[in-house]
């Protein structure tokens, strides 16, 4: 399994395995693919499903393992397949967790063992530029329309053109973000790529009905960031650039706010909390192109710090949660659905404030 290279499930071939037990944990690799040799999760077993013609799926507890299968397994595993199929995979290129979005998960286990992106003998061609379409969402987040996209890493830009074809955005790549937004977006392959534009976060929305083409977007995204990291900062050890290629949000959903006096009404608005950039942005809508504001998240000993109550003196009506975060400059008070996100809220929010 690409999440879970672990060798546990060899000795459990020639053991017998207790059926039942609801505490099992679905990552756990109590499936196999006895073509490819490799102990995978039930997550994982269900993509390998789909590729009969390169792998087949047994279960450990459940399915009846012949003695040429379980030999064969006890001479390949994890260990083996990953050094020839992950061979070369470029550094830049990302492999999905436990928590990523199924298209990701998918494209990896296809690039590895049926596209067999990574062998050693594959002569893998950095994607420096790409061009296609994309459907991008348009103004007023309406509709989705179909534009054309072009990045090149070389000059450090991605560009996108209007309807016309004549009038483009052109994007510096050292800005340039992108995440996978399944649910905010709703499409199994939406994708969300933000950039800094005059001072500000600026959102792109968009999808691809090829979950390759969308994840090609994404690698080659996450290339040019590279290739930019890697230019401007030649001193900087490699395992300390490959977090900042790309990076999700921390956390993300809905509180209300208030004003800087506490006394104006509470509104509801979408946070996004960038830990990289140190921001906690608000918008109206989860889609919006742009964010109302943003707060900038410094250390607890410049004057930062989140406590799980209202400033002295402030009193609400509504009988909610709320959260003080308290800079140099003002108070700022949020209320939370509930006692769980107060607390999720909270541990973020302070995980940036102690971070160096």
């Amino acid at each position: 399994c690409p999440l879970h290279p672990c060798e546990r499930g060899r000795l459990r071939l020639s053991l017998r395995v207790p059926q039942g037990g609801s505490g099992r944990d679905p990552r756990d690799p109590e499936w196999a693919s006895y073509k490819l040799g490799i102990f995978i999760c039930l997550n994982c077993s269900g993509i390998h499903r789909n590729l009969p013609g390169i792998s087949k799926v047994k279960s450990l507890r459940l399915d009846f393992w012949e003695s040429s299968l379980i030999e064969f397994m006890k001479n390949h595993g994890n260990l083996c397949a990953k050094a020839k199929y992950e061979a070369k995979v470029p550094p830049y290129y990302y492999i999905p967790r436990a928590c990523d979005c199924l298209v990701l998960k998918q494209q990896w286990i296809r690039a590895k063992y049926e596209r067999e992106e990574f062998l050693a003998t594959r002569d893998y061609q950095d994607p420096c530029s790409r061009e296609g379409c994309l459907w991008k969402l348009g103004k007023g987040r309406r509709q989705f329309q179909k534009r054309q996209f072009l990045l090149s890493a070389k000059e450090g830009v991605m560009m996108y053109y209007s309807k016309s074809k004549c009038q483009k955005t052109v994007i510096s790549v050292e800005t340039l973000n992108a995440m996978f937004q399944v649910e905010k977006i709703g499409h199994i392959h939406g994708l969300q790529i933000t950039y800094i534009t005059d001072g500000q976060t600026r959102n792109l929305f968009v999808y691809h009905e090829s979950g390759k083409e969308i994840v090609d977007w994404f690698n080659a995204i996450r290339a040019a960031r590279y290739y930019y990291l890697r230019t401007t900062f030649p001193s900087v050890p490699e395992p300390e650039l490959i977090p900042k290629i790309t990076r999700n949000f921390v956390k993300e959903g809905y509180m209300e706010k208030t004003g800087p006096k506490h006394k104006e009404a509470f509104k509801v608005r979408w946070f996004c909390l960038d830990s990289q950039e140190r921001n906690l942005m608000y918008f109206k809508n989860p889609l919006d192109a742009f964010a109302q504001g943003q707060v900038y998240i410094g250390r607890r000993s410049e004057g930062y710090e989140v406590r799980g109550d209202l400033p002295q003196g402030v009193w609400v009506k509504k009988r909610k949660p709320a959260i003080t975060l308290v800079t140099p400059m003002r108070e700022f008070v949020f209320l939370c659905e509930n006692d769980k996100r107060q607390k999720e809220w909270i541990d973020a929010l302070n995980g940036v404030i102690t971070q160096l």
